[in-house]
């Protein structure tokens, strides 16, 4: 058990308060570790964080929370998060119009567009049944040992026609991975499938930082220090931005794949995604469902009406619109994503108001397939590092990367090899 310079003695150092450093650093301390968890930021979530911003809740960039998750299920209090769910599926513009993809088992007088010819053919919709019948079926663990490759691959060895792809799968995945090739790994989208088959897609009360929020609060009092910079980590533990240092035998970097590279120099670390999320505020509401909506002319990702699912996040009554489109768009960009809302929308968008706009650097680690789904945390000896870029780019990832991390310390400290 090693101290800091004013002569607190802890066991473990964790870097980051992210959703992998939160997991961390939770499971030791309910083993009994003396754990300090460091977070450069005013808050805690890293990119889980939510703004206030003009009487609107905005999170950093567009967010949705899975049910589903074996995390989510073992960590937090669903209840207390006061969760309002999208509409199962998604609404298609195509050049016919919105059509709605459905899953036909929930929302059965809604599947209309499901029928051959509308929205895909009957060849089409029979390879994607046989999909997802298998995919929501079998364990997870049978989906992680299948061979991978790409998802464009995946939905060819399906059965799934190139228009259905076109149609749906790339405009619709494009937002999921935050890459329009299709190039994610196919174990990954499998999983990423039927976990959106088996949950319910939701938006908490309070915006997505609410989850991290409620996974810090479980935490026992003086281990989490937020505004604490890590400048490196050294022979002796952790050097400080301001100039102190914290020794421990024992770290783990839980930041994101920049910084956790420059902590650790030689760590090999995926690239990133980066995505831009824009807030426009209207008087009326351009679509009452909360249902998320995707452009089949891929000229941005995803948009929904983000009060349509938690009225809660306006404070004044008007409707909040949340966009997002791959990297960093210009103000022409900016200018073209909006003429397309108000096509898809069937309005006129000449009044909305821009009231936020978020651009996510490393928003989600690239993961082309095929990828591994999970990677060491073991760096060097008392050294660790987790993320979601140590598993996969979800807060699934993220969390089962730092409970992998927190029972690899442990069983290292058991051991005696730190």
């Amino acid at each position: 058990m090693e101290k800091t310079t004013d002569g607190t003695r802890y066991d473990v150092v964790v870097v980051g308060a992210g959703a992998a450093g939160l997991a961390c650093a939770g499971d030791l301390c309910a083993a009994g570790v003396r754990v300090l968890l460091l977070e450069a930021g005013d808050v805690v979530g890293g990119r889980m964080r939510t703004d206030r911003v003009a009487g609107f809740t905005a999170d950093r960039g567009f967010q949705v929370f899975n049910t589903s998750y074996p995390q989510v299920k073992r960590r937090m209090d669903l209840k207390a998060l006061r969760l309002r769910p999208f509409t199962p599926g998604v609404l298609v513009h195509t050049d016919r119009g919105l059509r709605r993809f459905t899953d036909p088992s929930r929302r059965p007088r809604e599947s209309r567009d499901l029928l051959p010819g509308r929205l895909a053919s009957g060849r089409d919709l029979l390879a994607l049944s046989a999909l997802s019948a298998r995919d929501v079926l079998a364990p997870a663990s049978v989906l992680r040992r299948g061979a991978d490759g790409t998802t464009l691959d995946a939905l060819a060895a399906a059965g799934v026609s190139t228009d259905l792809v076109e149609t749906f799968f790339r405009p619709f995945l494009s937002g999921v991975f935050l890459e329009d090739r299709l190039e994610t790994s196919a174990r990954f989208f499998h999983l990423v499938w039927r976990s959106m088959l088996r949950g319910s897609l939701c938006l908490p009360a309070e915006g997505v930082g609410a989850v991290p929020a409620q996974l810090a609060s479980r935490l026992p009092q003086d281990v989490l220090r937020t505004g604490t910079a890590v400048s490196a980590v050294t022979p002796e533990g952790v050097a400080l931005g301001n100039g102190r240092e914290v020794r421990s035998r024992t770290v783990v970097v839980a930041s994101g794949q920049r910084v956790a590279a420059g902590l650790l120099p030689g760590l090999r670390v995926p690239g990133g995604r980066t995505v831009t999320t824009l807030y426009h505020a209207t008087n009326r509401p351009p679509l009452d469902e909360p249902v998320l909506v995707v452009d089949s002319g891929r000229r941005f990702l995803n948009t929904c009406v983000l009060t349509a699912v938690q009225p809660g996040f306006s404070t004044d009554g008007r409707a909040l619109v949340s966009t997002s489109v791959l990297g960093s768009p210009g103000p022409a960009d900016t200018d073209a994503v909006l003429r397309a809302l108000g096509e898809v929308y069937a309005t006129d968008t000449g009044d909305w108001e821009p009231v936020h706009r978020v651009t996510i650097t490393d928003a989600l680690p690239a993961m082309p397939g095929p990828a591994p789904l999970s990677r060491s945390v073991r760096w060097a000896p008392g050294r660790y590092v987790c993320g979601d870029h140590r598993a996969t780019g979800s807060l699934q990832g993220a969390l089962a990367s730092g409970a992998r991390a927190a029972r690899t310390v442990l069983d290292d400290l058991r051991a005696g090899a730190v």
